[in-house]
């Protein structure tokens, strides 16, 4: 969470939101972090009345990056270990009980029981007591994320599709004021992008069964901001 004087950014995770925690930090006087992946509702009663910045990412895409980020990693997260039976299943299987952990799913106990208490500094920084409304709510991690970072919709809020991230938060910073340096022009558009992970297109990582499964549990995140397979 970036906290400036005239908005306030969310970091969804792997949707960008590194990339932009960068530029605010570097670029935006008096911009200051003051935690990693924190919802909306832990906003400091002083920004309140800020208005809100988020960006989103195509939830089929989201996956295949959430699994090889890491698969590549040589400590993957407990999330990961879990879901993925400590890197012996595939992308198929371990995506598959993902989704399945808001409906009884065997591995949600065990999960929660893995995560940490409170919130830290870095990571995931999901706390099992976060992660734990997800039992019996039916949809997938994704949309699960999205509702857990930004909540319920406003006229404060604003998510765009990270697909045009670079543009829209361009556009975002004049909208609320903010003077765009040519320096600071310059690095939304060149800039590289941060925590990519290496693999192919997502569209070749799904069997149709599992890209179905995605539409249905995760229709929240693609419904309202116009996703399909293949985007």
């Amino acid at each position: 969470m970036i906290i400036t004087d005239r908005f306030v950014f969310l970091h969804l995770h792997k949707s960008g939101g590194s990339f932009v925690n960068e530029c605010l930090l570097r670029f935006v006087p008096n911009a200051r972090s003051i935690g990693y992946h924190l919802p909306r509702l832990l906003i400091p009663a002083e920004a309140a009345h800020l208005p809100v910045l988020g960006f989103v990412r195509n939830p089929w895409s989201y996956y295949v990056s959430w699994f090889n980020f890491q698969a590549q990693r040589p400590g993957p997260n407990a999330l990961f270990k879990i879901l993925s039976d400590n890197g012996r299943l595939g992308f198929q299987d371990t995506v598959r009980n993902m989704l399945e952990l808001g409906a009884h799913s065997p591995h949600l106990p065990k999960i929660l029981g893995a995560l940490p208490a409170h919130y830290g500094r870095s990571g995931l920084n999901l706390p099992g007591f976060a992660l734990a409304p997800i039992r019996d709510s039916g949809i997938g991690f994704y949309s699960f994320l999205y509702g857990y970072i930004y909540g319920e919709s406003s006229a404060l809020l604003t998510v765009e599709r990270s697909e045009s991230l670079r543009i829209k938060l361009l556009e975002y910073l004049t909208s609320v004021g903010h003077r765009v340096t040519l320096a600071l022009n310059d690095y939304v558009l060149d800039a590289t992008a941060r925590n990519i992970s290496e693999h192919g297109a997502y569209v070749d990582c799904y069997s149709d069964e599992l890209r179905e499964l995605v539409g249905e549990k995760d229709k929240l995140v693609i419904s309202r901001h116009g996703y399909q397979f293949g985007d």
